[in-house]
């Protein structure tokens, strides 16, 4: 597989992670009320797995965004094969005010 899908994957399965531990501390907290809506309606687990799996889908992308914002030149596969980014250098633009 290469590098890249497996770094996307694995970061995306710690959002997920992430995610599912948070709907576990708004369940156990009992945050809103949550517990006893999940606990009292009949519809309880679909509302539970709804909000895990949106919160796992926006966790993950988010942990994937911070993820590959973050990178380094050096961070690449360990072949060497990855093509060099250059740098990018601010330059000064001349503007000439409109009277």
């Amino acid at each position: 597989m290469p590098f890249l899908v497996r770094f996307l994957l694995r970061h995306a399965a710690i959002g997920i992670g992430v995610a599912a531990v948070f709907v576990a501390l708004l369940v156990a907290f009992d945050v809103a009320h949550l517990a006893g809506l999940f606990a009292h309606s009949p519809d309880g687990w679909l509302a539970l797995g709804v909000l895990t799996v949106a919160l796992g889908i926006t966790f993950g992308s988010v942990q994937m965004g911070f993820a590959v914002m973050l990178m380094d030149d050096e961070d690449g596969p360990p072949s060497g094969r990855r093509a060099r980014l250059t740098r990018l250098v601010p330059k000064l633009a001349r503007v000439h005010a409109r009277r």
